[in-house]
């Protein structure tokens, strides 16, 4: 089983413990799939989310909307302990910028 128009994020990892390749999918953390290869750990944890998502449907439970389709505003919030704030100030007023291009620039890198 696949789904059709899977929009879901997907990652393929080695896990060291296991000594296999482990599929994740992101909207689906609690999920995973070991296989020997990475193309099989995709495949596996592909399937295991349509299996999933086929059995919410039928408990008419809600599915996580993918993370590829929903809309984000570019705002969120983030708490820093009062001299980080103060030093990234001063790090915008001496390079003529805003805190929100400082902060943002950081975070993209």
């Amino acid at each position: 089983m696949v789904l059709k128009n899977d929009r879901y994020t997907y990652r393929v990892t080695w896990s060291e413990d296991d000594n296999e390749y482990v599929g994740l999918c992101a909207e689906f953390p609690s999920l995973s799939w070991l296989a020997a290869t990475p193309e099989a750990a995709l495949k596996g944890i592909r399937k295991l989310v349509a299996e999933i998502i086929a059995d919410m449907k039928s408990n008419e439970e809600d599915i996580p909307e993918p993370i590829a389709c929903r809309q984000f505003s570019g705002k969120f919030m983030v708490r820093v302990p009062p001299d980080v704030h103060r030093n990234l100030a001063i790090r915008a007023a001496e390079s003529g910028i805003s805190l929100n291009r400082v902060v943002s620039s950081k975070l993209s890198q």
